[in-house]
Parts: C-alpha cells; sequence; structure tokens
C-alpha cells in the first residue's frame, strides 16, 4: 500500500511536473553537484520528517509537530562545520541534524528522530522523555529550549574551549573546535539570549578567546507576533567584537558560502560572529496553529513561494542533475523510505513507568581515578599567606576559604567563576587569595549577570571542568533560576545520563544579617530548589561543617556528577559567639582534608536528651544552640539536629537522630508557606503515623524589611524556647 502523502508534498509534485518552480539561483561554482545533492537530500529528509510527524500525530503516533519546515538552509551551516564542533540547537535546525550525521558514519537520523517523535524508550538521546536533537556521537547536546535559554551555556562551551587550551586541558572538545548556537529571531529579544550575547562580545572585546558561532534563524515570527522588518540585522550587526554575517535562507550556495565564511573567523580569530540567516516559517509554529488567524492569506502565499526547497528543486534540475521525472521518483523513494521508517518506529517500546522516566534524573557515576590530596609541602606553600591563623579556630568564611584552598589544588579542574571573586576575593573574602594562589584563568570575575554565570559554568561543566560559580546573593538567583531548573539539571535527564555537566553553585544567602540590605540581602527562600529533580542542596552552619560539606559537595561533582548547590548562610561567616560576647562559641579548628565528609543526609547532633528534638539548619540551628543553653539550664534534655543536606531532605536518617525523642521541634527560618519545615512535617506525619508530636517555628509570611525591623518576622532564640517550653508541658505523641 503506498504510504500517505501530506498535501504540500503532493502541491511539490506537481509544481516540478508542471514546471512552475522558480528560476534556479545562481551558484557561482560554490557547490559541486555531489555536494548540490547531498544538501538537497538533507533538506528534503528534514521536510519529510517535518511531514510524517503530522500524519502520525493526526494517527496519535507522534506528540511535537513543531518543526523546521522552512528553514532548511541551516543544512548548509553544518557542512560549514566539523562534526566534533558542539552544536546547541535550535527546535527548527532539524536539517543541521541530518547533515551532520552524514560526517559520522553509521549514524542513522532518520530513525533516530523519527523515534523521538513517537517518544520510544528506544530513542538513542532522550529515552523517550522528549522530542530534542541530539546525539552524543554528533556533538549535540540535547536542548528543550523554546526561549533562547541555551545561549549562555553555548556561551560557556565557547569561553571553554580557549580556556582548555591556556589550562593544557584535555576536555570533551579540541581546543581548535567552535561552539554553534542557533535560535530563532523571537528569542533574539529574550533577556537569556541578549544576556549571553552580551557576555560574549564582553569577553571578546578584552581580547578573551570566545569561539562562538551564533546562528540566528531569522523567521520573521515568534508564534504569532510579527518581528519588525530590520529588527534583527540592527540588534545584532552593531554589537562590539561581534562579528556580523547574513546570507538568504532560500539560496542554498549562498547560505553555504557566508557559512563557511563565518565558521572560518570564528575558527581562526577564536572571535564570535552572528549568522544572520533569513527564513520562512512553513505551516505554522506547530500543528495545532492556525496562522490564517493572524496572517493573510497573500502573506502565507508569499513565504511559500520562498520555500528554499522550491529553489534547491529548481537548482538540481538546471544543472541537469534530475529531469521533473527523475526527481519526481526521488522525492518518492525518500517519501516512502521515511514513511516505512516511521511505521517502524511507532511501533517501538514506551516508557512504561517511573522509574523508567526518572531513570537519568540522576547522572551515572564518573568512574576515573580521582586525584590525590596535595602533599603537606604543597600545602605549607599553598596556606603560607595564612600561616599565623592555620592552629587557630576561625569562622565560617575562613575554613570556607582554606577548604576551597585545598579544593583547587586537589581538582586542577576546578574554576570559579562569578562576580567580585578574584582579587577583591568576592563581597565576603570567602574566595580571598584564591586568584593569587590559582591564576586568573581558574578564578575568575565576570559580568553582573547570573543567567551567564550559570550559562558560564554549565558549558564549562560540559567541556569537563568542574565548574564553581558564585552566586552573590540568593535574591539574585530567581533572575537567572531557569539555568539552574532548565539547563542544568535537565541535561542528564533529556540525554538518558550521556550529556552531564557537573557543578557546585555557591549561594550566598538566607536572613539575620543586622540591619543590612532589606530583601535583597537577606533573601530567606530556596523554595525553587526544592522543585528542581536531581539538584542537591548542601547548607553549613558553622565553619567545621562549611569545610567537610564543601568538600563532599565537589566530591558529588567529580564522582557522581551532580548539580549541587552550597548555601553559604551570610550572618554566619563571620559568626565568632554563641551565647555572649566573647565567647568564641562559634569557631572551629580547620579539618584535616583526610577527615572524612559526612554520609550524605545524616545530620549533626548535638546532645542527646531526648524530652525534645529540635530539628533546624543554617541560622535556625545556630538560634537553636542557643535556645538549647536556656532550655538545659531548665533542666529539659534536649538534642539539636543540623539537618544540612536540606534537598533531597533524608527523613529516614533524620529520624535515625531523633532516638527515642516524641516531640519534635522544627525551626525553620524561612517563610511558613513553602519552607522546609512543610516537608518535613508532613514527611514526619505521612511516614511515622502517631509516632511524633510535632510543631515549628518559622519566619512570617513577609518580606525582610530594612534594619532592626527584620527581627519581627524571623524566629528568635526567645521565640523557639516559648514553643519549646510549650511543647514539654504537654503530653508526648
Amino acid at each position: 500500500m503506498a504510504a500517505a502523502m501530506h498535501p504540500w508534498l503532493v502541491d511539490l509534485i506537481q509544481r516540478i511536473e508542471q514546471h512552475q518552480l522558480p528560476r534556479a539561483q545562481a551558484a557561482g561554482g560554490i557547490l559541486n553537484d555531489a555536494e548540490l545533492v547531498e544538501l538537497f537530500d538533507s533538506q528534503l529528509a528534514s521536510r519529510l520528517l517535518d511531514l510524517q510527524s503530522r500524519l502520525m500525530q493526526a494517527a496519535g503516533q507522534s506528540f511535537y509537530t513543531i518543526g523546521s519546515s522552512g528553514h532548511e538552509a541551516n543544512a548548509a551551516v553544518a557542512k560549514a562545520l566539523r562534526v566534533n564542533d558542539p552544536a546547541f540547537l535550535h527546535y527548527r535546525s532539524g536539517a543541521f541534524f541530518v547533515q551532520r550525521a552524514k560526517q559520522k558514519a553509521g549514524t542513522t537520523p532518520l530513525y533516530d528522530m523519527l523515534l523521538s517523535f513517537a517518544a520510544s524508550s528506544a530513542d538513542p538521546i532522550s529515552g523517550g522523555r522528549h522530542k530534542v536533537l541530539g546525539s552524543l556521537d554528533l556533538h549535540v547536546p540535547p536542548q528543550t529550549s523554546t526561549i533562547a535559554s541555551h545561549v549562555p551555556k553555548a556561551m560557556g562551551t565557547a569561553f571553554a574551549l580557549g580556556l582548555s587550551k591556556r589550562l593544557q586541558h584535555q576536555g570533551t572538545w579540541p581546543h581548535d573546535a567552535i561552539a554553534v548556537c542557533s535560535f530563532g529571531d523571537a528569542s533574539a529579544n529574550h533577556s537569556t539570549a541578549l544576556g549571553a550575547i552580551n557576555s560574549a562580545s564582553w569577553a571578546a572585546y578584552q581580547q578573551i578567546p570566545m569561539p562562538l558561532l551564533l546562528v540566528c534563524e531569522d523567521n520573521g515570527l515568534g508564534i504569532s507576533t510579527h518581528t519588525p522588518q530590520g529588527w534583527i540585522q540592527q540588534q545584532l550587526s552593531q554589537r562590539p567584537a561581534l562579528k556580523y554575517f547574513f546570507a538568504d535562507g532560500s539560496n542554498l550556495a549562498e547560505t553555504y558560502l557566508v557559512a563557511q565564511q563565518a565558521a572560518d573567523y570564528v575558527r581562526h580569530k577564536r572571535k564570535p560572529a552572528v549568522l544572520h540567516l533569513r527564513t520562512i516559517r512553513l505551516f505554522g509554529h506547530a500543528g495545532a496553529d492556525a496562522e490564517v488567524a493572524y496572517r493573510s492569506k497573500q502573506e502565507i502565499a508569499r513565504d511559500a513561494e520562498r520555500d528554499p526547497l522550491l529553489y534547491s528543486c529548481a537548482a538540481l534540475i538546471s544543472r541537469d542533475l534530475f529531469t521533473t521525472t527523475t526527481l519526481v521518483a526521488h522525492i518518492r523513494r525518500h517519501q516512502q523510505r521515511i514513511a516505512r521508517i516511521a511505521n517502524h518506529a511507532a511501533q517501538q517500546p514506551k516508557l512504561t513507568d517511573a522509574a523508567q522516566v526518572m531513570r537519568s534524573i540522576v547522572p551515572p557515576r564518573n568512574e576515573a581515578v580521582q586525584p590525590a590530596l596535595p602533599s603537606e609541602a604543597q600545602r605549607q606553600q599553598l596556606f603560607n599567606f595564612d600561616k599565623h591563623n592555620l592552629a587557630k579556630p576561625q569562622h565560617l568564611a575562613k575554613l570556607l576559604n582554606w577548604s576551597l584552598h585545598d579544593l583547587m589544588a586537589q581538582y586542577g579542574n576546578i574554576v570559579m567563576c562569578g562576580e567580585d571573586i578574584a582579587k577583591k576575593g568576592g563581597v565576603y573574602h570567602v574566595t580571598q587569595h584564591l586568584m593569587e594562589a590559582f591564576g586568573p584563568n581558574r578564578v575568575l570575575n565576570t559580568v553582573l549577570d547570573e543567567q551567564s554565570i550559570l550559562g558560564l559554568a554549565i558549558g564549562m561543566a560540559q567541556q569537563g571542568f568542574i565548574a564553581m560559580p558564585e552566586i552573590q546573593f540568593l535574591a539574585y538567583v530567581h533572575n537567572a533560576e531557569d539555568q539552574i531548573r532548565g539547563e542544568a539539571a535537565t541535561l542528564s535527564f533529556f540525554s538518558d545520563g550521556q550529556y552531564t555537566n557537573p557543578m557546585v553553585i555557591r549561594i550566598a544567602g538566607l536572613a539575620y544579617q543586622k540591619g543590612f540590605g532589606g530583601h535583597f540581602h537577606n533573601d530567606n527562600s530556596f523554595a525553587v530548589f526544592r522543585d528542581i529533580p536531581g539538584v542537591i542542596v548542601l547548607c553549613p552552619s558553622n565553619g567545621h561543617d562549611g569545610a567537610l560539606l564543601m568538600r563532599q559537595a565537589v566530591q558529588l561533582a567529580a564522582v557522581e556528577q551532580r548539580v549541587v548547590i552550597m548555601l553559604e548562610p551570610i550572618a554566619l561567616y563571620m559568626t565568632r559567639d554563641l551565647h555572649q560576647e566573647g565567647d568564641a562559641g562559634w569557631l572551629n579548628h580547620y579539618p584535616d582534608p583526610t577527615t572524612p565528609v559526612p554520609e550524605l543526609g545524616v545530620p549533626a547532633v548535638h546532645d542527646d536528651g531526648e524530652d525534645l528534638a529540635i530539628i533546624s539548619y543554617g541560622n535556625g540551628y545556630y538560634l537553636s544552640r542557643q535556645a538549647h543553653a536556656k532550655l538545659t539550664a531548665a533542666g529539659h534534655r534536649v538534642r539539636v539536629l543540623d539537618i544540612r543536606c536540606l534537598v533531597p531532605l533524608h527523613v529516614d536518617k533524620i529520624v535515625a537522630a531523633l532516638g527515642n525523642s516524641k516531640r519534635i521541634l522544627i525551626v525553620d527560618e524561612c517563610r511558613r508557606r513553602g519552607s522546609l519545615s512543610e516537608e518535613l512535617m508532613t514527611a514526619l506525619y505521612e511516614h511515622y503515623p502517631q509516632r511524633f508530636s510535632v510543631a515549628r517555628v518559622t519566619a512570617e509570611d513577609s518580606f525582610i524589611p530594612l534594619g532592626k525591623a527584620a527581627y519581627t518576622v524571623l524566629p528568635s532564640a526567645d521565640g523557639i524556647v516559648t514553643t519549646a517550653k510549650a511543647m514539654l508541658q504537654g503530653d508526648p505523641a
């Protein structure tokens, strides 16, 4: 039985047979006959895949119909690049993917893409989790971005290529590779793209290598919103240190020539460039999009006449490579082949249970041998700057700093980046002296743009570094949280564990800064991180645990390839005293580098009382220790738990640390609504019904005001004592 044929294909065949193709464009000897046929076949395959996807959707076999129709000139961009140039692709780059596969023997792009359309677990890139363009062999990390949120990590990868050469680091991609990133004209307006493009220009302006080729596929539409005529050219052609190239996507030869010029410029100059590729969008945004609702029939018809496949067909016939009859036969053969492959792909297995779906949230372990600790001689030299303090107990900031020195000496692939972290040593001096010890290539000051900082880290991590970005304040990450949620944390998930970006994201945050900052500097909400599958959040309350948790975070990144967030309480950075001025009760000695890190999720426990157990973290643990002293003085036997690992919450390990305590008081410095205490309380009641009597002390559902008023909406030691005494007077569960 003949395969079903989409109306567009029927129309194309009629136009060829009736000699109604446009006049062939002059090729100028740019593409030889074999190259023209090769590129046409990639364009045709991409178009036929789009059409097949819509036919499959009608039969309930395909679930994603945003296609590449009208954008097939990007096949010529792929031909101008090497197969090992990392490619971060827009979802309309199907022809690019098909063409790139021709550079690697044994690949099966048509079958792979159709498996992806059908959401089959046999899909070799995502395992049925999404329709993505991606391949480990083809150096195409999968993207799910629709708003150019992949541009920052493409910028980060380009930077990492140059960094690899400077540090003689053998990463995922060779030193002479270039990063390519495609995106649409509507996405070019998004702050994520603009920030990344600005960061690339900022670096290149300072002669920092940035081999990044940006490909803006400009079809003039963002779903239904028109891009103003000339806007993309104006926006992208006048940026410092960013070379601008333009090509008409209906002209295959011109696109290939300009793409070669752009790629050669980026590769040899190691500077960024943008290829502004004029395209059209055929068949609406996606299968369910009725573009007649917002575009005139005349406008739609005009675009249809600019169809790049019409011009490629005309070129083939004008060169006598095909007759109208043989070209139609050639197209039919391709269509029938894709239909057969689609029929087979649609019958392949699907994900059937949650365990299958979730299998790739946590990346596979890195079985490479981990580096040895630095020698004592190396450490003596490394800590010479602070040798007079080494034997003395220190506050959290100092011990975090020392742990970073040890870790950067042990792991030569750790690279830190962030605002003010280099010579200044960070706002709170946690990164002090690191640049002097390890150089400006490993401790980098960045632009003031959290999306770019995190994108830089993701790109570096994909190039084999252990990236350690710093976000200066917790409130600042909310501008860029999708770089963690939508890019870093999803990479392993959408690549079936084939791609990872191990990193430790250091964030200074939480509240209790005396008289400073208001809610931007006293941000007590990290709820967004609790809702991201696969992310680990660690939070130290004191210097001893800070050093151990920092080592644990790096181990988790290096060995388990995890995305780890180190949430560092600002108010405790410099805290020295616990109960009264001068008691030095919150200072700690630096744990030797051979000290084992705690088992992930096991809380630290102070005292062994069983009348009441207080569970807290960060500043709350500090306040709980103050409350503990008052309760003990009143004759109560109380223990205090410091959770330390906030995400995921290891409830079983917390319960094991409670001993025989029945009364549980949760102290949470974050807001009552949406805080960790909600999760913990729910888990205790859900998994241990009728075992505990549980109460909680939390912050109010308020932003943090300036000055002393801040303490009216935050937990206090006295408030903890009051609630604890009320519980102790009642019956335990």
